[in-house]
């Protein structure tokens, strides 16, 4: 009998040595991505915002601070990275419309979660993934979890909107913090965090805010004061005087901020925004700091890749614009941060794009290569060594044949008239002045050198609406 015992103590030592063993093959992968979430804390440019989590998370991980999407706008920056297809060929550039139903290119490709999980790994999604329909059931064949989980509420009462928008309420909220998708779902992929796991896991984490509407947790937004909320120190007034019509377009001179009479900027609705979005922000990495937390405190930590990013910038009053949606620097750059196991700390100029998590992650994590071909560079080599040579600039885009190239110091943007915009980022971080405003032939070479990053051929424009463009003209 006893030696019965020794023999299932035996089997049960190895079998869960084996498990161990298993687990270890392939790394994990954690991906959080936050929704309008802008550089404001990894490039500290507005310090009064309180984000202990990113703050902690930046000496753990390799900051990218000159990364930018594909294109300015949720649904079609999703589509980008989840699919590797760059917009000029999917045709996806806006909000609006359902890329994954309306693209034949994107009907197609293997998504990065599909991916995954044709590579035997686990895969977990919950909360806010594509923000746009797909084919019958793929979304959920995809996710071995019912990955869907909420949407942009709770929105502020009639009270607390402005402009009789419930996209533009800014309330705290004194409800239990349950009735926030964000706190659920954070909630289920702690409790997966905390499960045995045979197979390597790929979990996303997709939050809802910062985005609109501006409700949190009352607690967050008394971190902060609303009529001591500083104006960013991006904004000038008067700063599109030198910027060519195509871009002025593309601008709403901060109308969430002229809800009033006059017409004229009210500094206080102006406040308001701020500190609803900061205390959004709070919320948020409270929300990413539990997560991650959950994975530190399990049998996980040492063999997991943690990404942190956003889908797109967020303007709040530079270039006289909120929100989103412009070709600067403002709304492409997203913060992007990638924690190796090792969890060295390190700054990246490299100008990397979220179109090459795909290909960095099919290689980091030894998977098979895609069925179709990737737009993205991988990025491993930046991963072993933040300072490698790269030798790409980044390319955001905003339409057919609206261009935005990113080097390391200029940026240089084009609109389909022609017109152009080149800013020295070294000297003028906020874009205040055009370079381009009075044409000279000093900056002919750099031009040319971005420009090579300029696609030649542009997909149609799929069926939806423009974000808040007016028609070209």
């Amino acid at each position: 009998m006893k030696r019965c015992y020794f023999l299932l103590i035996l089997v049960c030592w190895l079998g869960s040595d084996l498990c161990a063993q298993k687990q270890d093959e392939k790394p994990n992968v954690v991906f959080i991505i936050a929704d309008d979430l802008n550089g404001y804390k990894t490039r500290d440019e507005y310090p009064i915002i309180q984000t202990p989590f990113l703050d902690s998370f930046k000496n753990q991980a390799i900051n990218f601070v000159n990364s930018t999407c594909s294109t300015p706008v949720c649904v079609p920056s999703r589509a980008s990275f989840l699919s590797g297809i760059a917009p000029e060929k999917s045709g996806a550039y806006h909000n609006g419309s359902d890329p994954w139903r309306a693209s034949d290119i994107l009907r197609e490709v293997t998504t990065l979660p599909e991916h995954f999980k044709a590579n035997g790994y686990t895969t977990w999604g919950k909360g806010k993934i594509f923000h746009a329909k797909m084919e019958g059931d793929r979304a959920n064949v995809m996710f071995d979890n019912q990955y869907w989980g909420g949407g942009f509420g709770p929105f502020g009462d009639d009270a607390h909107q402005e402009c009789n928008s419930p996209f533009k309420s800014v309330q705290p909220w004194t409800n239990p913090d349950s009735e926030f998708p964000d706190v659920v779902n954070a909630d289920d992929a702690i409790a997966f965090l905390e499960e045995d796991h045979e197979d390597p896991f790929f979990l996303f984490y997709g939050l809802w805010r910062p985005h609109t509407p501006y409700t949190a947790p009352k607690r967050f937004f008394d971190l902060y004061q609303q009529e001591n909320m500083p104006i960013p120190e991006g904004y000038l007034k008067g700063d599109l005087s030198d910027v060519p019509m195509m871009g002025r377009l593309l601008v709403d001179s901060l109308n969430m901020t002229r809800c009033n009479e006059t017409g004229e900027i009210d500094t206080t609705t102006w406040k308001k925004f701020l500190w609803g979005y900061a205390a959004t922000t709070s919320f948020a990495d409270w929300n990413m700091g539990r997560v991650v937390d959950a994975l530190d405190k399990s049998a996980y930590a040492d063999n997991t890749i943690v990404i942190v990013c956003s889908d797109n910038g967020y303007h709040m009053g530079e270039k006289l614009r909120w929100q989103k949606g412009t070709m600067w620097d403002f709304s492409a750059h997203t913060p992007l941060m990638i924690r190796m196991p090792d969890k060295s700390k390190a700054i990246s100029t490299r100008t990397v794009s979220l179109l090459d998590l795909y290909p960095t992650l099919v290689e980091y994590c030894s998977l098979s290569e895609p069925s179709h071909e990737l737009d993205g560079k991988s990025m491993v080599p930046l991963l072993m060594n933040p300072d490698a040579n790269w030798d790409r600039p980044s390319f955001t885009t905003y339409g057919v044949n609206y261009s935005s190239v990113r080097g390391e110091r200029y940026h240089y943007i084009r609109y389909p008239n022609g017109k152009q915009e080149l800013y020295d980022l070294e000297y003028d971080p906020f874009e205040f002045e055009n370079l381009l405003f009075e044409k000279t032939d000093q900056y002919d070479e750099i031009i040319a050198e971005l420009s090579k990053q300029i696609p030649e051929m542009w997909r149609t424009q799929l069926p939806g609406r423009w974000e808040d463009i007016q028609n070209e003209k």
